[in-house]
């Protein structure tokens, strides 16, 4: 039964990896908690209480709200599944309610702390410099997250008309405009590409210096040296700089749903966080400006 959940979150519901990842660490965390409780109970047999129970246990461990929303996410996809496919009657996860959570508002850079930052970075000369420009310069420019741009490959670049195509979540594609300066800097890092590696030249954009397609460690290394000098910042992380890009484009004016098309969210919800920053940034610019202020 799970071994065919996790099948249809794979290939139907084309989850990611890491969703699935975690999806299977929750599950496998509350069939052990039913197996070591009083009467031991089977997955597929636990009832209301069954849940409530571990909830209750998970909050006494000091397991964040938003640990904890997601576990009860994980059960809730689990149980509808198993009705679906008639294993199970009733779902014992139907009445059971989220927490209430804080919002976690998005750590960005200040814009004039990250341009000055990005205008003084001294790259070293050839490949490996181009290539680490180029990607604090895309991460910054389009707001991709750290996979899109990791899979982002030379066919999905268009010069022409300044724009990137970009696979997101669960294979939606997107097209993303591009400013015209990073036209120069993609043609001179591919030449650079084609020269350092003549014999295999890969069809992925951002690689490494075998040539090969990049990973995740490679990209946060290159961000997190870049960002480094930005002492505000406490994160240095591939994901502030599609954060600030979207608090970026906000501050300065740009439609909220125009952001989240941009940034590949499937609802309004996930890029309404973003506002509070243009907020603050408005209650900025007021108290500074109104003369009863």
């Amino acid at each position: 039964m799970v071994d065919s959940f996790f099948k249809y979150l794979e290939f139907e519901k084309r989850y990611s990896l890491h969703t699935l990842t975690s999806y299977r660490t929750d599950l496998d965390q509350f069939q052990l908690f039913l197996e070591n409780s009083a009467t031991p109970v089977a997955l597929e047999k636990a009832e209301h209480q069954h849940i409530r129970s571990w909830l209750i246990h998970l909050v006494q461990e000091g397991v964040s709200a938003r640990s904890v929303n997601r576990k009860i996410a994980s059960l809730r996809s689990f149980y509808k599944y198993a009705m679906r496919q008639g294993r199970i009657d009733n779902d014992p996860s139907s009445k059971v309610k989220m927490l209430k959570a804080g919002k976690n508002l998005p750590v960005f850079a200040k814009e004039a702390a990250l341009t000055s930052t990005l205008d003084q970075i001294i790259y070293q000369k050839g490949f490996k410099g181009l290539r680490d420009q180029l990607v604090m310069e895309l991460l910054y420019a389009t707001g991709i997250r750290l996979s899109e741009l990791i899979n982002l490959k030379e066919s999905d670049i268009d010069d022409h008309q300044g724009q990137i195509k970009v696979l997101g979540k669960r294979n939606k594609q997107r097209i993303i405009p591009t400013p015209r300066s990073l036209t120069p800097l993609i043609n001179n890092y591919q030449r650079e590409k084609k020269e350092e590696f003549p014999n295999n030249y890969s069809q992925y954009l951002i690689v490494n210096n075998k040539g090969e397609k990049s990973y995740p460690m490679m990209v946060y290394r290159i961000v997190n040296k870049a960002l480094g000098t930005i002492s505000s910042l406490e994160k240095q992380s591939p994901h502030i700089l599609r954060h600030t890009c979207a608090t970026h484009l906000l501050n300065k004016g740009a439609e909220l749903n125009a952001v989240k098309e941009l940034l590949g969210h499937s609802s309004l919800a996930a890029t309404q966080v973003y506002t509070h920053n243009s907020t603050e940034r408005l209650k900025e610019i007021f108290n500074q400006s109104h003369p009863k202020a």
